[in-house]
């Protein structure tokens, strides 16, 4: 299936499906009553077998079951289809024909669940055989639905019938084991008439002979004829258990096996060939034993046989399965089921912990690709590999050389689970490797510093890795001519200067801040200009020298005209609009990323605001603005060129909007960009602005739900506005329910704040001891 439905949903669809198909089948649309109510009858047992399986759903979601399903799912619709059709040559041969698959469809349900209790196989098995010789309306009862395929093809080969009846046993015999691809097609289907006449039975044919024949060709033959020699194959060994003990040779049933590996129909065909064969005891231990048949199986989705090499076998063995694992391309499913306990990643962390240079690596590069998968992470985890890694990337022993690229690039897959930081010092030791690395190896440890520093718990690991020297070691790579280096370094930098907004320049020069800005402007990947910009955008405001260099660096226009492309648009006018806009314009357009980072800028231009407007009296002024300047929260004539003014710049209501998100890190921008307007001078004014454009029921929201950190601003924005009768009022009562919830079960950092605004509310004292 492509989607990634629960097995259990899937079984349901596949239950409604055969009962409708059955009902539709007992009153068909066709006159043929009798054939389609002996089909309806089998489909009833399908539906039987499905209600079964859907209570087995958790330990059977498999790929190679997944994959029988959705034939079955396909055989059906096919049914469906033709039951509903009031004009069809020739029906019942087309019922007979879905039957058939529907049984060879079974069969690979059959095979796949191999782990399952014999009753529920038996029932399986019953079925399957049902369907594969089900005959409808009084034809002939054949062996097998390759019996009546060669019926069709006797017909449309009339002119060769005579001389088929003229060859002898000996002569097909000849032509099956010399014969090129045409001889062998015409050989095949001579044979298939052999056993239509039933001299197969009949002693006249050394079966063991043509057996032995069949299978070696189908080591060496084209598509077409591999596949007629499978059916063959199935004919002759059906409910002949003489025939299928000369099956059973090792090298012989490896061709069968390749076979899972190619197109639709044969994987099926030889499917059902395994599934004659798999009532004999020693045909999974015969097929399994052998190490290109385990790997076949792998590549087919059967990965019991690898992993039993990977626990058991010999070293060869396990670097032969282990190598292979590495080199497949899997599912996600696929990598569930060599995760999962008994699976793969035991025994290929015990090849890498005790195996020797090329057990190593064998193991390395197949846990490489298992990590991928999350579940897979935290089972690695589990292990204790990570210190084994770590150990690896510090040896200096130029054999391990070649180890350190597929352990550092693990490291950076189980950096990304948050249960790496229960070992605080995993982060510095990478640290430490960065300049004694090569620079695949420098990517994936800057690649795993970064998801260790963005772990919402990481705080602690981020000032230690300050104190070791973070930055230091870091900074170089903006020069980097491997850009992939480059940019993750970048990632790491901006993360860890989240933390470090007034140290920043004391580890930035002149030099560093033409790097990042240089960046900003000729960098062709989004990303990389965003984690640019964060790390401009988290200097200092105040530092003049900071500032005096990002002027000189032109970082405002490149800036502008970056945004300027953001938004879809490079005209002279838009640019001449300055910033301000622009900014506007991205917190509803951005991603919550570039919300984040446009609430930032806002904030700190806004917090000039006050500084920059224009006093009511002004004596300087010739000319008076006009009305529509005057601006009430800062009391006096804004512009938004010229005094940033978040309220002309109709900033204020988009800033409310992103308090909705659920994106903490652009929610707490914005409420720090609102609380600009919350200043000591001017908060009476702000409050109203806010109040009038419904910010105050948003941000008592966010109490219920927000972090540590917005709840702390938030608090602050409202002990303010509390202090207008009007809103105290309005929103009180609303409030107070929140507030108390929260100070009951906040830390007690927050409930001193909560004590604040519970005062504004004349709820509680303000010398209250009860926070």
């Amino acid at each position: 299936m492509k989607d990634k439905r629960d097995l259990y949903e899937f079984v349901s669809e596949l239950i409604v499906m055969a009962d409708e198909v059955a009902s539709l089948a007992k009153n068909p649309e066709i006159e043929i009553q009798d054939a389609f109510t002996e089909f309806a009858l089998l489909v009833e047992k399908l539906a039987s077998i499905f209600s079964d399986l859907r209570d087995k759903s958790t330990i059977m979601d498999k790929p190679a079951i997944r994959k029988s399903l959705e034939s079955l799912m396909n055989e059906l619709g096919r049914a469906k289809t033709l039951i509903r059709s009031s004009s069809l040559k020739d029906p019942v041969k087309r019922i007979e024909d879905i039957a058939h698959d529907l049984g060879r469809s079974l069969g690979m349900l059959l095979v796949a669940s191999h782990e399952v209790c014999i009753e529920f196989r038996e029932k399986i098995g019953t079925l399957q055989k049902q369907l594969m010789n089900a005959r409808f309306g009084g034809n002939m009862n054949l062996t097998s639905s390759s019996i009546s395929r060669f019926v069709s093809e006797v017909e449309v080969r009339g002119e060769i019938e005579e001389e088929i009846i003229k060859v002898t046993s000996d002569d097909v015999l000849l032509q099956l084991k010399n014969g090129d691809a045409g001889e062998l097609a015409v050989a095949l289907l001579r044979f298939k008439k052999f056993i239509w006449d039933g001299k197969l039975d009949s002693g006249l044919i050394n079966v063991e002979a043509v057996v032995f024949v069949l299978f070696n060709r189908l080591c060496s033959c084209k598509a077409g004829n591999r596949l007629t020699i499978i059916q063959l194959l199935r004919s002759i060994a059906s409910g002949n258990d003489e025939t299928k003990e000369k099956m059973t040779n090792v090298e012989l049933l490896s061709a069968v096996v390749k076979s899972l590996t190619r197109d639709t129909e044969e994987r099926r065909e030889a499917v059902g060939l395994l599934l004659e064969l798999s009532d004999l005891p020693v045909l999974l231990d015969v097929l399994s034993n052998n190490t290109q048949n385990a790997l076949h199986m792998a590549e087919a989705g059967y990965f019991g046989p690898l992993v039993k090499h990977l626990s058991e076998g010999c070293d060869m063995n396990k670097i032969l399965m282990a190598t292979a694992l590495s080199r497949l391309v899997l599912t996600d499913h696929s990598k569930l089921a060599l995760g999962q306990e008994g699976g793969a990643i035991e025994p290929l962390v015990k090849m890498f912990n005790s195996g020797k240079l090329e057990s190593k690596l064998s193991a390395l590069n197949a846990l490489q690709n298992l990590s991928s998968l999350t579940e897979n992470v935290q089972r690695l985890i589990g292990t204790g590999i990570v210190g084994s890694l770590l150990q690896l990337l510090f040896s200096v022993t130029s054999v391990l050389m070649t180890l350190r690229e597929p352990a550092s690039a693990i490291l950076a897959r189980i950096a990304q689970s948050e249960t790496v930081l229960v070992n605080q010092g995993v982060a510095q030791q990478m640290l430490s490797l960065l300049n004694l690395s090569s620079p695949v190896v420098q990517g994936h440890l800057l690649e795993a510093l970064n998801s260790i520093a963005s772990h919402p718990c990481a705080s602690k690991v981020r000032r230690k890795m300050k104190k070791k020297g973070a930055l230091q070691l870091i900074l170089p790579f903006l020069k980097d001519t491997e850009i992939k280096t480059r940019s993750k370094a970048l990632h790491l930098l901006y993360t860890l200067s989240d933390d470090l907004t007034d140290e920043l320049t004391s580890h930035f020069d002149e030099t560093h801040l033409f790097d990042i800005v240089g960046i900003v402007s000729s960098s062709t990947s989004d990303s990389e200009k965003a984690a640019a910009v964060g790390i401009l955008s988290n200097l200092p405001v105040s530092d003049k020298k900071v500032t005096d260099v990002l002027k000189r660096a032109n970082l405002l226009p490149i800036l502008i005209s970056t945004m300027n492309t953001d938004t879809g648009s490079n005209s002279p006018t838009k640019t001449q609009q300055g910033v301000i806009p622009l900014l506007v314009a991205l917190l509803s357009r951005g991603s919550s990323i570039t919300k984040f980072r446009a609430a930032t800028a806002l904030a700190q231009l806004s917090e000039n605001s006050l500084s920059l407007r224009t006093c009511r009296k002004s004596r300087w002024l010739c000319v008076a603005p006009s009305i529509d300047a005057y601006c009430e929260v800062h009391d006096g004539y804004c512009f938004v060129r010229s005094t940033f003014c978040l309220v002309k710049a109709g900033a204020v209501s988009p800033l409310i909007q992103i308090l909705e998100d659920k994106d903490w890190e652009a929610v707490e921008a914005a409420l720090n960009a609102l609380s600009t307007l919350l200043q000591d001078e001017i908060w009476e004014g702000g409050a109203n602005c806010i109040a009038k454009l419904s910010g105050v029921q948003a941000i008592v929201n966010i109490l219920e739900v927000g972090n540590a950190k917005v709840q702390e601003k938030a608090l602050w924005m409202l002990e303010r506005i509390f202090r207008v009768e009007e809103h105290r009022t309005k929103y009180g009562e609303l409030a107070q329910v929140v507030l108390i919830d929260l100070a009951q079960r906040s830390d007690c950092r927050l409930r001193s704040t909560v004590a604040k605004v519970l005062a504004v509310l004349e709820l509680l004292l303000v010398q209250s001891s009860y926070f």
